[in-house]
């Protein structure tokens, strides 16, 4: 596997994985999924977007990006997708570990998730992992597909 910058000709395998996990409704807060001509703007407003490839084929993608503006431009935030059929082989981890060293080339000074869902224990797993600490707690922060409700949690990594 290798994770790069991605291409045009990646954007209808990234928009496929990218809507799976908004139509999971477990992890982005995003209830709608893109259609191609969103799927290109969106991934030219990022700061970088990564692609795990297997061979040709796009497996995995991270989104990089300011997590606030002005004086909080300087943390990142970063999103993580990967293949429904992929998932449990490393490739989350491996896109957390390069969206890091990504961020840092970039001159970002830490990355900040906001919205961790509390159930999603595999993306959990990677970022403690990758050494984020989970620094606050949501009550009830993040609405899944089913309408529960579900806490979230606030993870940040300082470089």
């Amino acid at each position: 596997m290798q994770i790069g910058e991605y291409r045009a000709e990646d954007l209808p395998a990234l928009m496929r994985i990218w809507n799976r996990v908004v139509e999971d409704g477990m992890a982005f807060p995003e209830e709608t999924p893109l259609a191609m001509e969103e799927m290109e703007g969106f991934a030219r407003q990022q700061s970088f977007v990564g692609v795990a490839r297997e061979g040709a084929t796009p497996v995995g993608l991270y989104i990089l990006h300011p997590n606030g503006i002005g004086r909080k431009s300087h943390i990142a935030n970063a999103s993580y997708a990967v293949d429904a059929d992929r998932r449990g082989c490393g490739i989350g981890k491996a896109l957390v570990a390069h969206s890091l060293q990504k961020a840092k080339e970039l001159g970002y000074v830490g990355m900040q998730f906001n919205a961790v869902v509390a159930g999603n224990r595999p993306a959990i797993a990677a970022y403690e992992g990758a050494g984020f600490r989970r620094i606050g707690c949501i009550e009830d922060g993040f609405r899944l597909k089913s309408g529960e409700l579900s806490d979230m949690y606030i993870y940040y990594y300082h470089f």
